[in-house]
């Protein structure tokens, strides 16, 4: 039977869009493993990558940088070459999933998704999660729950769903933070013991 690996995805960027601004950081947790119909959650700290990487243009907006705490001066000291890091990512994320498909988890996903997929295709060739394996937490709450899109804001989510965690705006931080709310949106609206 196929077996999926959902992997939590935070990105913070210093501006709009990849290309002309750089992605700044990234981090990855595993929240838990799908085989069939089962989801098998899994401590999102046992299994995490981060990497905090050397901007790629001149290009930067200030406020947007300044969300997540980092110093450009010192990204273009010590960040790491995006190729690098996105090959070294690549390879963990494929040695974590094994046999399993990886699939990218974000709130929200397409602002994730965006800088994450463009960075894999620019500087490894390639992205492990396809083009299309990837789920979004906004889209699952609102489905799962039954309104409209722009109810599904964490503002007004069940206190239950949320994670406990603070959202630091650090990339890992909040990835884990966000494998902790999949995990509980998977077990969402279903009977228990299924």
């Amino acid at each position: 039977m196929k077996t999926e690996t959902y992997i939590s995805v935070d990105i913070e960027a210093d501006g709009p869009i990849p290309g002309p601004y750089s992605m700044v950081s990234f981090g990855m947790a595993v929240a838990g493993r799908m085989t069939g119909k089962v989801f098998e959650p899994v401590d999102p700290e046992s299994h995490t990558f981060y990497a905090e990487l050397r901007p790629i243009s001149d290009d930067h907006v200030p406020e947007a940088l300044a969300v997540s705490g980092l110093d450009r001066d010192t990204l273009i000291r010590e960040g790491r070459d995006p190729a690098e890091a996105m090959r070294e990512a690549a390879a963990w994320i494929r040695e974590t999933c094994g046999t399993s498909s990886p699939v990218l988890a974000a709130y929200p996903l397409s602002y994730d998704w965006m800088w994450i997929y463009w960075y894999f295709m620019r500087f490894a060739g390639t992205s492990p999660f396809g083009h299309s394996r990837c789920v979004d937490l906004k889209t699952l709450y609102a489905a799962k729950a039954g309104v409209p899109i722009g109810w599904a804001t964490k503002r007004q989510m069940p206190r239950h769903l949320l994670s406990q965690r603070p959202h630091t705006h650090n990339a890992l931080d909040d990835a884990i933070e966000q494998a902790e709310l999949l995990q509980n949106l998977m077990a969402f609206g279903r009977p228990p013991g299924t």
